[in-house]
């Protein structure tokens, strides 16, 4: 019995020795802080745009170590500009690049304790088009490079993206499922929601103008109907007042009919 404990005590020993081993060899994730400028929430097709971020806490990890950027902008060019902890910049003549992506030196002994990329390109083309989640683009990635291959991803930015013709069916749809969703209890929206379901489907297949068309239609049945209900209950409430007005001129009727019933009886007697 006391041989079976001392097994399994060994073998806990064991299991914590490994265990302590593997969390020794996990790289810490990189703990940078990083802020932007200028980062669109929803840029249009072959527009020109320029956002700078910044990367603050370099050294986290590594005291050498390589930015790497990329974008899915075209016509890029990248500024990436290094301040030491007074506020002065490092090397900034040096640090122009063209193309999608670029790689810059990082090194604490430059002093360098923040990092400004400011990225300037025109926004790609859409390649599938989808209502239900709007397609992104990557406007910046930043990553960091340790000299062997390691890398961490220190943050990116992805803003959506349109083109003028589908941004005017997509807000034509938008109106349409508010319409729809804003109709009172009881309206009938089925022939709205058939033409809304045709407008998501021609807007997926990038017949914007058709979206529109459709997305209308289905607004203004929505609007249609939302009147009909509306109607329909002012007619079940006047209908309903008018019938208790008639309950309340029978009891008035049969009041009077009964009082003066009364009074003549009371004469007879008399």
């Amino acid at each position: 019995m006391k041989k079976m404990n001392s097994t399994r005590c060994s073998r806990l020993v064991a299991l914590l020795v490994v265990a302590t081993l593997a969390l020794s060899a996990v790289v810490p994730a990189a703990a940078f802080s990083t802020s932007d400028s200028g980062v669109p929430s929803d840029a249009a097709v072959e527009e020109e745009v320029s956002a700078t971020l910044t990367v603050t806490e370099l050294y986290e990890n590594y005291e050498e170590w390589t930015l790497h950027g990329e974008t899915e902008l075209t016509g890029v060019t990248w500024k990436v500009v290094q301040y030491d902890q007074a506020g002065n910049k490092i090397g900034e003549a040096s640090n122009a690049y063209d193309g999608q992506s670029f790689n810059q030196s990082v090194s604490i002994d430059s002093d360098a304790s923040k990092i400004e990329v400011k990225v300037t390109g025109t926004v790609p083309e859409v390649e599938n088009f989808t209502y239900a989640d709007q397609q992104t683009f990557e406007l910046a990635t930043l990553d960091q490079v340790r000299q062997g291959g390691n890398t961490e991803a220190i943050a990116s930015w992805t803003p959506k993206y349109h083109t003028d013709a589908s941004k005017e069916a997509r807000s034509a749809i938008s109106d349409a499922e508010a319409a729809i969703e804003d109709a009172p209890s009881g309206a009938d929206t089925s022939e709205a929601e058939s033409d809304l379901d045709s407008a998501i489907t021609a807007y997926n297949g990038e017949n914007f103008d058709l979206a529109v068309e459709l997305a209308d239609k289905a607004t203004e049945k929505a609007n249609t109907a939302a009147k009909k209900a509306e109607q329909s209950k002012q007619q079940s409430q006047l209908l309903m007042y008018g019938g208790i007005a008639v309950v309340l001129l029978l009891l008035v009727g049969g009041g009077v009919y009964w009082y003066r019933s009364q009074q003549g009886n009371t004469s007879k007697l008399k």
